[in-house]
């Protein structure tokens, strides 16, 4: 098998087995009863809908992931620089199936907030346990390491695999959204490992990417199957996990500069969301209409137009990342400047120049308050 190959064979896998797999996912969904019912203003679409896609993406992903350690990765055994995590992908299957699983209970059964973000926890402490972790921070303007001690280290892990995860989960709200970001997302972080010669985060990322794009064309509007949170849990999950996974050179430069980079998009929108409700002193976890792309549509981008503009500030991101892997810290400043101004355009309008804080809460919660003025 030569080089090119045995990158291109776990993405060609993980695209075939999603693409393949997705069209039986909607046949299957409605007869185990996961249908997304649309119940208040919040939801965009107006009929039911399988949710049950995240199937196609998981195993489109696993299944590229054990080509990748069985077939690719020793076909290119010469190649990989000392220290390459090979023997730490059998970690991430295991995480990666956790992870899905509590995503489909979810969206068969229901979960509670704290019991889902407890087993979220759970998975990543499988992942910290596996040997990746984030162990240290690399001075970008210096010479040198400094290291964690183990607590601080398990920390830092945990808040990152489960923070990363629920980004990708809320960004969930429009056709095609969170699948296409997720796949920009993956691509940027594997380019940068392969010029960085970490060979096996760069054919997880394109297993991950490959699970992702299979699935698109049915999800993209309008979609035909929504993925669930068994999917978006399952793709930020395995963002977060291996972005950190790779060898003491470059670990830490994938591990934290460039995901936050790749992720701004659905980093920053969390962190406004919990901003947002915590000035309305509501629930951190309560849904509302405030997100990036709930702004666009109410500007009437539609969910087609919507979604496009964020996939391009997503690869704007991306390509900041990538420079700024390169020590090219100007011009990746320069695109971060640029993305950051569309953000900051989405989130005001033309009579106020600051973002809009106040937005339309949940219906849920709101006839909760009149049924307490009513009594």
């Amino acid at each position: 098998m030569s080089f090119g190959i045995s990158f291109v064979l776990p993405f060609m896998t993980a695209l075939l087995v999603s693409f393949l797999c997705t069209p039986l996912a909607i046949k299957i969904a409605p007869k185990i009863g996961a249908v997304d019912i649309p119940k208040d203003a919040r939801r965009m679409h107006t009929k039911p809908m399988p949710r049950f896609g995240g199937i196609a993406i998981f195993l489109g992903t696993i299944a590229a992931l054990i080509v990748s350690m069985y077939f690719a990765l020793p076909a290119i055994t010469e190649y990989l620089p000392e220290g390459e995590p090979v023997e730490k992908v059998f970690g991430l299957l295991i995480s990666g199936v956790l992870i899905y699983l509590v995503g489909v209970v979810d969206d068969l059964r229901g979960m509670p907030a704290k019991v889902k973000f407890l087993l979220q926890i759970a998975c990543a402490s499988v992942v910290f346990a596996s040997g990746i972790r984030i162990s240290f921070v690399t001075n970008h303007f210096g010479v040198g390491h400094g290291y964690f001690p183990f607590a601080i280290s398990f920390f830092i892990t945990i808040i990152w695999i489960v923070g990363i995860t629920n980004t990708i989960n809320l960004i969930d709200g429009l056709d095609g959204l969170a699948a296409g970001v997720a796949a920009i997302a993956s691509f940027a972080i594997a380019y940068t490992a392969y010029i960085h010669g970490m060979y096996t985060v760069t054919m997880a990322m394109l297993a991950t990417a490959g699970g992702a794009l299979g699935f698109l064309p049915f999800n993209f509007h309008p979609a035909k199957i929504f993925m669930g949170d068994g999917g978006s849990l399952f793709l930020g999950f395995m963002l977060a996990s291996v972005s950190i996974l790779g060898p003491v050179k470059g670990a830490t430069i994938l591990a934290t500069i460039v995901p936050v980079l790749v992720l701004g998009v659905p980093i920053f929108d969390t962190a406004f969301a919990i901003f947002r409700r915590v000035i309305n002193k509501r629930p951190i976890m309560e849904a509302d209409k405030g997100h990036l792309h709930h702004r666009l549509m109410a500007a009437g981008m539609g969910q087609r137009r919507s979604v496009l503009t964020l996939y391009g500030i997503s690869a704007v991101m991306g390509v900041a990342a990538i420079l700024f892997s390169r020590d090219l810290f100007l011009e990746s400043a320069g695109l971060f400047l640029i993305a950051g101004n569309f953000i900051y355009i989405f989130l005001t309008d033309a009579t106020s120049a600051i973002p809009q804080l106040k937005v339309e809460s949940h219906p849920k919660s709101n006839n909760k308050k009149n049924k307490k003025k009513k009594k």
